[in-house]
């Protein structure tokens, strides 16, 4: 009786040291994959709406600027599929020539951003993103005439509703940090390179809306408010 119960003891120490040894990988496998499965996010992640503040200024401040909203979708902390719409004005009077350049309408962007940081799902992140952006618009143009050198006299020099178009891309650099709840602040700088444009039939325009002072290219910046639904 005694050997048989050595043997049924040491048959059991053995069977639960196979248990042991066989269950720990097990369940150090079952702690890494719980660890992915917290630490993965969903493919879609949300999405969040924002406005800019720098144009509003640029209006109060200055004689152009614009009015702009922006639609982010959130994949995976990473990516960042982005609409952005605004109204851009101007209402500008030249010193030196005393004519005057006025005009308000509509453009659209569209876009990607790219979350560079190593920890994509921190509070803080830095993306580098591009738009493609387009805009038609009219404006008008006025002057108090000028005296015509052989007749004399004041000949008007002036036009209304000058069609006109516009397309660039925008290359994007910025910031974005979360505040406290939903709510974000980030900002941006953005360089426009002009695409291709319709000036119209007075020559160049002074202001595109979106895009800034009419050029090949132009530097500017956002600063946002944004939350997150």
């Amino acid at each position: 009786m005694t050997l048989l119960k050595n043997i049924s003891t040491y048959i059991s120490s053995t069977a639960i040291s196979l248990i042991m040894l066989v269950a720990a990988p097990v369940a150090a496998d079952a702690k890494d994959s719980a660890e992915i499965k917290n630490d993965s996010v969903p493919l879609f992640n949300g999405i969040a709406v924002s406005v800019d503040l720098v144009g509003p200024m640029q209006m109060v401040f200055g004689d152009y600027g614009q009015y702009e909203a922006a639609l982010r979708i959130n994949l995976k902390d990473r990516y960042f599929p982005i609409v952005e719409l605004g109204i851009g004005k101007a209402d500008h009077n030249d010193d030196a020539t005393d004519i005057t350049y006025n005009t308000s309408a509509p453009y659209a962007k569209i876009g990607v951003d790219f979350n560079l940081l190593k920890n994509k799902h921190d509070i803080y992140r830095l993306f580098a993103g591009a738009r493609y952006a387009f805009t038609s618009f009219k404006y008008d143009l006025s002057h108090p005439g000028m005296t015509d050198p052989v007749w004399g006299g004041m000949a008007p020099y002036e036009g209304y509703g000058i069609k006109c178009s516009y397309q660039w891309l925008e290359i994007v650099i910025g910031v974005d940090a979360k505040m406290w709840g939903p709510v974000h602040l980030g900002w941006s700088v953005r360089y426009r390179s002009r695409l291709s444009h319709n000036d119209g039939t007075m020559g160049n325009t002074w202001y595109v809306p979106g895009f800034g002072k009419a050029g090949s290219s132009s530097l500017g910046g956002t600063f946002n408010i944004a939350i997150d639904i």
